[in-house]
């Protein structure tokens, strides 16, 4: 005898347009997020992360080699502690506007992306709506602006610490394009305005500069510092981007009020044609 078939069991209808539906709401939501306005808040999230943690440890390093080696007088590198704990709640401030500042932006590209309107369908924009975009973008274009010199200030360390390690490559033998001395090949720190120069020893020369770039505290430092101006730099891509997507925003904000109200006017006219249309019917009516 031959086994019996199996049948697979008949779907209930209800589940799946239950199925349906919900796959419709999911490709709908999905729909509504504003990947632009989300992938420059990671950006911005990231770069002001790699800059405030990086910078922060990265100004200590650079304040304990001053002050192992550059300054054994705790006074004569005072302002420049001084500084470096100014910089670093500096450092506080910007990481706490920015987390905030950056999740205010990624809510609004929610609200005004085209997405989310279709799921409401009597969505209307207001004067106010459009003057706290045109506000976002004001402040997102100084942002930048002061971004861009945020990053060009984060160039100099990286700058300073080149050149101290380009100094130490070359007391590393054999010493090429030179016949100077090992010991006169110096790194003067008061030349560049950290310290006074009054300052004891002020620099360092031959074998003793050669023991600071190898310390673990240069070496991080100098790595550090590189990361934090790639940060800075990521942080100006981003906010480049949040400016454009505002702008756009902003754009079809207008656009839409100018859409609405020429809709309600259309409809307002269209409601008189009805209401003339009708009265001329009941006149008629009332003759006949």
């Amino acid at each position: 005898m031959k086994p019996a078939m199996e049948t697979a069991p008949e779907e209930n209808p209800e589940q799946s347009q239950e199925k349906k539906g919900c796959f419709e709401c999911c490709i709908k939501c999905l729909g509504g997020v504003p990947y632009a306005s989300l992938v420059a808040t990671i950006l911005c999230f990231s770069g002001v992360a790699l800059f405030c943690g990086c910078g922060h440890v990265a100004l200590e390093g650079t304040l304990s080699i001053i002050g192992n080696h550059f300054s054994q007088t705790p006074s004569d590198h005072a302002l420049l502690a001084e500084v470096v704990q100014l910089m670093q709640y500096i450092i506080y401030g910007i990481a706490s506007f920015f987390f905030l500042y950056g999740i205010i932006l990624l809510a609004e590209g929610f609200y005004t992306t085209s997405a989310v309107k279709e799921l409401h369908s009597e969505f209307k924009t207001t004067a106010c709506g459009r003057c706290i975009s045109g506000m976002f973008v004001f402040l997102t274009y100084v942002l930048g602006v002061a971004w861009l010199g945020v990053f060009g200030f984060s160039a100099v360390p990286v700058f300073l610490f080149y050149n101290m390690w380009s100094t130490c490559e070359a007391l590393n033998p054999p010493l090429t394009n030179t016949t100077a001395s090992p010991d006169v090949i110096c790194v003067d720190m008061r030349q560049y305005g950290i310290i006074p120069w009054n300052a004891n020893p002020g620099k360092a020369c031959g074998s003793t500069l050669g023991d600071i770039c190898k310390t673990n505290e240069f070496y991080l430092s100098y790595h550090l510092f590189i990361v934090a101006c790639a940060g800075a730099g990521a942080t100006v891509i981003a906010l480049i981007h949040f400016l454009m997507i505002l702008s756009a925003n902003w754009a079809y904000l207008k656009d839409a009020s100018h859409m609405h109200a020429y809709q309600d006017i259309k409809m307002k006219e269209e409601q008189e044609l009805q209401d003339i249309q009708s009265r001329s019917k009941e006149r008629l009516n009332s003759y006949t």
